[in-house]
């Protein structure tokens, strides 16, 4: 015999590269990739790039200098006050996209597609909210370094600061379920732009993203102190100023905890039943 033994093992041979994804739970990888396809439609989109570029800083030129000097005296006060709502009702108003965009890939079928293919029933709903998840990011990081360029000045940290943008996304990612649920179950992308304006004016615009609370009617003002997007809204003011802000923290935490446990397992209940 030519060969001689060694006494030494084999070395293992090369897991083969589906091994190695497959450490990975499957549902995360198909969500992952569905995700990779929203982004890669709105890189290939100019409206949609407008809606996560420019849209921010129209909102706030347009909040600061045509209504600043009426509510706070000049538009460099009311920057102050206005910035930290405003990029919360950028980010809300960008959650509506995840249903329109839902609604629309229904209406043209590609989700018997996905139900066709050996994937996590879940993976097309939850791609869709990781996509945008990257949106809302965008946005706010846009609308943050626009207002730092106009002016606006935080006494908190860095800590602080990257704590009052995570609050914003968060409860944008909490919104995006609503506009999910309301995308599989209405037909029509109009209906669900339509039906979403409707639900974001009134939270947006009957809180404390634009005014205090305490400068409205008594009819309106307890509505406007239990609004989710007031209790983000003080949270995201109270970090960014430095002022303490555990218990408004907490509020908006909760807030969101508990609208994501209710729509998210509706959206995929919803999804499933019209799939």
């Amino acid at each position: 015999m030519t060969a001689t033994l060694t006494g030494r093992p084999s070395p293992p041979a090369a897991a083969p590269a589906g091994a190695r994804r497959s450490r990975v739970p499957a549902p995360l990888r198909h969500s992952a990739a569905l995700a990779r396809r929203g982004l890669t439609k709105t890189i290939h989109s100019p409206e949609a790039l407008l809606d996560v570029t420019l849209q921010p800083i129209v909102f706030l030129l347009l909040f600061v200098y045509v209504f600043g000097g009426a509510i706070a005296g000049s538009s460099e006060d009311y920057l102050q006050y206005a910035l930290p709502g405003v990029l919360l009702q950028t980010v809300v108003f960008a959650s509506a996209g995840t249903g329109v965009g839902l609604a629309e890939d229904l209406k043209t079928g590609i989700f018997d597609r996905f139900r066709s293919l050996p994937i996590s029933r879940a993976a097309p709903l939850v791609g869709a909210v990781g996509a945008d998840l990257v949106r809302y990011i965008t946005s706010g990081v846009i609308m943050l370094a626009f207002g730092f360029a106009l002016g606006y000045r935080t006494s908190a940290g860095p800590a602080a600061v990257l704590g009052a943008f995570a609050l914003v996304v968060l409860f944008a990612f909490a919104m995006c379920w609503i506009f999910t649920a309301l995308g599989v179950l209405v037909r029509e992308p109009r209906s669900v732009q339509g039906i979403g304006a409707m639900i974001m004016l009134p939270l947006t615009f009957a809180s404390s993203v634009f005014v205090p609370v305490e400068t409205m009617p008594d009819w309106l003002r307890p509505f406007a102190e239990v609004n989710p997007v007031s209790r983000c809204a003080d949270a995201v003011r109270a970090l960014l100023d430095g002022e303490p802000a555990a218990a408004a923290v907490t509020a908006s935490l909760v807030t969101s905890a508990i609208v994501v446990a209710i729509f998210a397992p509706l959206a995929v209940t919803l999804y499933r039943r019209r799939t």
